[in-house]
């Protein structure tokens, strides 16, 4: 029976967010019911169903997150065969950035939605700003006291804020290719993040620098840490995708 109910805001991690998610959960269900509904979301006539399918968001029956999200970086997770151990650390340690819910916990439960960053909602405009005003709190009070923050976020996820205070601590993750060259938008970055993500899950590995999350993902890849890191900005780990 629990499996069919639909999402419970008030059971969500990160609580605080509540009263934005409130808001841009009833501005996604408005903008998908409207004739520019899909130049708002920045979709094509392809997933139009989707789209409509947004309209039912608070009667859908929810999901733990890892079991609704099937993009390039959660098919190389794999999440479904991580290993026990792997699982829990999952649950405790990963953050997922969302512009619906601003940040939730793997086992936090969602229905299926259709929803940019970048999408346009009626009577809120851009998320990026919305969001940008409590994530960075939040996800630097997820972060706890010690350790390294891994950055998986893709640069338009990135834009709604950073763990406050924590940069020296936070390492973005920039795939390149054999050549040097940056291929942040492709499928390998995606997958090669998620890969990482996992590796990290099913080791067990707690980096207490970034030199030493560098050190654990050389087991795996080739990784060097930019040496052009500023004051007060995050470190950014460049990782050679591979297979």
């Amino acid at each position: 029976m629990g499996r069919t109910r639909p999402v419970d805001l008030a059971t969500l991690s990160f609580p605080e967010l509540t009263p934005i998610r409130t808001k841009v959960l009833q501005a996604v269900i408005e903008t998908s019911t409207r004739p520019d509904a899909l130049p708002r979301l920045q979709v094509g006539p392809s997933i139009a169903d989707e789209v409509q399918r947004n309209t039912l968001l608070e009667q859908l029956p929810a999901r733990p997150a890892l079991e609704i999200y099937s993009g390039v970086l959660y098919s190389a997770l794999d999440t479904a065969s991580l290993s026990t151990p792997a699982k829990r650390r999952a649950a405790h340690r990963l953050v997922i950035v969302s512009g619906l819910w601003g940040a939730i916990r793997p086992v936090d439960r969602i229905p299926p939605y259709r929803l940019h960053i970048c999408s346009h909602l009626v009577g809120l405009g851009s998320l990026e700003p919305l969001w940008r005003t409590m994530l960075p709190t939040v996800l630097a009070r997820a972060a706890g006291r010690r350790g390294v923050i891994v950055d998986c976020r893709s640069s338009s996820y990135q834009a709604v804020g950073m763990p406050e205070g924590l940069r020296d601590r936070t390492v973005a993750i920039r795939v390149v290719r054999d050549d040097g060259r940056r291929s942040a938008a492709s499928y390998a970055a995606k997958q090669t993040r998620g890969k990482a993500t996992r590796y990290l899950l099913e080791t067990g590995a707690n980096p207490a620098t970034p030199h030493d999350l560098v050190d654990v993902l050389s087991d795996r890849w080739s990784v060097t840490l930019d040496p052009r890191k500023r004051p007060g900005k995050p470190w950014t780990a460049n990782v050679v995708a591979s297979g």
